[in-house]
């Protein structure tokens, strides 16, 4: 347990790196993903409003199967997220096989800087991630999640008796949310393929 905690990155620099980081970044293009579609980002059968800035930290972990039939392979890293409009800004500590890592996000194109990559680019932050480490993760819909509510390219979500989201389908992403008591926000998403790729993510939302 002592180890987690030293892992664990500091709140206060990596929301201070993550602000700079956003406030550098530029483009108000939404989305990839989320441009597919026009629907708006109002409620959506109810649903609440998506998020448009939050920070949030936690830990991921992802699971991918392996190319020789040798069963799964997985990884850990833990986590902040600084949002705001569509820019986004993630920083990864034992980040998932290739030391600590950055990942932003502009509306336009996305770089990830790791100690054993050093500086990739590309159009979307999920071709960036399997660039750099292999690893497949729905990262253009989490946004909407993490606000509770289905990506404008969802299908079939469904609703618990509070109202709240608790699983959505996203091509061949089937994800589920799971809630602390009452509350409206999730403090966990599971999403995972037929094909054997999984991520879940704890969230902690703090304050802004």
């Amino acid at each position: 347990m002592t180890l987690l905690k030293k892992s664990q990155p500091t709140k206060l620099a990596l929301f201070s790196a993550l602000t700079t980081a956003l406030m550098i970044t530029s483009g108000c293009q939404s989305l990839k993903t989320a441009n597919a579609t026009n629907q708006p980002i109002g409620t959506v059968q109810g649903q609440p409003k998506k998020l448009e800035s939050f920070n949030i930290t936690g830990k991921i972990g992802v699971t991918t199967p392996s190319k020789d039939n040798s069963g799964n392979q997985g990884g850990s890293a833990f986590y902040a997220w600084g949002q705001q409009n569509d820019r986004f800004a993630i920083e990864l500590i034992g980040a998932l096989g290739i030391g600590k890592t950055n990942i932003e996000y502009n509306g336009q194109s996305a770089t990830l800087v790791s100690e054993k990559t050093g500086t990739l680019t590309a159009d979307d932050p999920e071709t960036l991630l399997k660039k750099a480490t292999g690893w497949q993760a729905p990262i253009s819909q989490m946004p909407y999640w993490i606000s509770g509510r289905p990506a404008p390219s969802d299908s079939a979500p469904q609703l618990d008796a509070q109202n709240r989201l608790i699983s959505s389908v996203n091509g061949e992403w089937q994800a589920s949310f799971t809630y602390k008591g009452n509350d409206k926000l999730p403090n966990k998403i599971s999403a995972m393929q037929s094909q054997g790729n999984k991520v879940v993510m704890t969230i902690d939302h703090q304050k802004q």
